[in-house]
C-alpha cells in the first residue's frame, strides 16, 4: 500500500510545474528551514497569503517531503562516518525486503540507497567510534538476514555537502 501512494505522490509531483517564485521558496527553505512565511514572501516579492498557499500546493504535491535539522555528528558523539556497500545472497523481491526492513530499524543507518553495480545498497553509518562500529558491523549489519558481503569505507573528511540545486 505504501509504495503505491509513494508511486501515486511521485506521479502528482511530475505534474506540478515549477515557476521562477516556487524555485526562491524552495531555494530559501533548503538555506532555512525556519524562515518565516512573511521572509519568504518579502523576498520573492509576494504577500504572505499566495506564498503561504504555494508553500502548501508543494508540500501537498510532495515536492517539500519534511523539515528537518541538520546536526553535526562530530559534536554529538558520532564522530565516525562509515560507508558502507552491501550485497545481498539473494536477489529476489522477498529476500530484498526483508533486508531493507532491518536496515530501517538501525539508528546507526543515517541513509540506505539501492545501487547498481556490485554491491546491491550504499548504506551511510556514523558511531561514536570503531569499537561501536565494529560492534555494529558484528552484531547487527552482518546479522542482518542475507547479507552476502559487505565492504566499509571510513570518511576522512567532508570535502562538500550540497543543497538541491533549484
Amino acid at each position: 500500500m505504501k509504495a503505491k501512494e509513494s508511486q501515486t505522490e511521485q506521479n502528482t509531483a511530475n505534474n506540478y510545474k515549477l515557476d521562477d517564485k516556487d524555485k526562491a521558496i524552495l531555494s530559501i527553505l533548503q538555506q532555512n528551514a525556519k524562515a518565516t512565511v512573511t521572509e519568504i514572501a518579502q523576498k520573492v516579492h509576494l504577500s504572505s497569503s499566495p506564498t503561504f498557499d504555494r508553500i502548501k500546493r508543494m508540500e501537498q504535491h510532495g515536492i517539500i517531503k519534511q523539515y528537518v535539522t541538520l546536526v553535526d555528528h562530530t559534536k554529538v558523539q558520532r564522530g565516525l562516518m562509515v560507508i558502507c556497500y552491501v550485497s545481498l545472497k539473494e536477489h529476489n523481491k522477498n529476500a530484498g525486503t526483508k533486508f531493507i526492513k532491518s536496515i530501517l530499524e538501525m539508528p546507526e543507518v543515517l541513509e540506505c540507497y539501492s545501487i547498481s553495480g556490485e554491491f546491491d545498497f550504499m548504506l551511510k553509518v556514523v558511531g561514536e567510534n570503531m569499537e561501536r562500529y565494529y560492534d555494529f558491523h558484528v552484531n547487527k549489519l552482518s546479522q542482518a538476514e542475507n547479507v552476502g558481503h559487505i565492504q566499509s569505507v571510513f570518511v576522512m573528511g567532508t570535502i562538500k555537502e550540497s543543497l538541491v540545486d533549484i
